[in-house]
């Protein structure tokens, strides 16, 4: 049984104390879901705030993206090893972060070898646009980010990978994919693991649905066989919103 896993990104929302005034109601307010792995994603102004406001809770802290680079002259970058100890989960290929910072296929999979050889745990983003849904190229698109993205990770560091399938079209829109096409998306992304790393990875690992998800939706969703949780953008950002989305996780996967 995989462990289902709500990770909500505050992309650039919410100031320091915005920050932890609410992770501070969140947190007994997620208590009860011990069977649901639970991330916040502050932005990184806020980061070791909220991380410190959660510590002795169950709630884990996660980083909205990482650098590839170790160290240097990168200015606004921040480095694994600044990371490591403060967060366990990192995000990394968000599609905003492949349009507007032009971060590719090959960046990617280097952010994920060096989230891992830090210790952190990457959610791994995979997802098309409209245009390529509309012209059939979704599956091979989506194969083509998460065989880039995988490139030379063991299946050992599989167990820490997350995949989370957003549609580009369905972020920040008001528009979601629907439960078959999401499941149609995420089951794919399972096969391709399971011919690069065999059943037992595949079967282990924990892929997401992300793209206008909410209240309103998150049952339908969670009820598809191969989506094990969400990567959730603007209900995220209200305690009764991401306490719900996490209830209804439980309750579809029955823990």
């Amino acid at each position: 049984m995989r462990t289902p896993i709500i990770a909500g990104n505050w992309k650039m929302h919410k100031t320091l104390d915005e920050s932890v005034a609410f992770v501070r109601e969140l947190a007994p307010r997620l208590e009860p879901f011990a069977g649901v792995e639970r991330v916040v994603c502050p932005t990184f102004v806020s980061l070791a705030a909220a991380a410190d406001a959660l510590r002795g809770t169950p709630i884990k802290v996660g980083a909205q993206n990482v650098s590839h680079e170790e160290k240097g002259a990168f200015t606004s970058q921040i480095a694994p090893d600044m990371l490591a100890g403060l967060v366990e989960y990192v995000i990394i290929g968000h599609s905003e972060c492949r349009q507007y910072l032009g971060e590719t296929d090959e960046l990617i999979n280097k952010k994920a070898h060096a989230a891992l050889n830090h210790g952190l745990k990457p959610i791994i983003a995979v997802g098309e646009s409209l245009q390529q849904r509309e012209a059939g190229e979704a599956l091979p698109f989506v194969e083509r980010q998460v065989r880039a993205a995988l490139a030379d990770i063991s299946a050992e560091q599989m167990a820490q990978v997350v995949i989370a399938y957003e549609p580009i079209w369905a972020i920040g829109t008001g528009l979601n994919a629907s439960v078959a096409d999401a499941a149609e998306v995420c089951g794919h992304i399972r096969s391709i693991v399971r011919d690069i790393y065999g059943d037992a990875v595949a079967g282990a690992l924990r892929i997401q649905y992300g793209g206008s998800v909410k209240p309103g939706n998150m049952l339908d969703y969670m009820g598809a066989e191969d989506i094990d949780g969400a990567l959730v953008g603007g209900a995220s950002l209200k305690v009764d919103d991401f306490t719900t989305l996490v209830e209804l996780a439980a309750q579809a996967k029955g823990v």
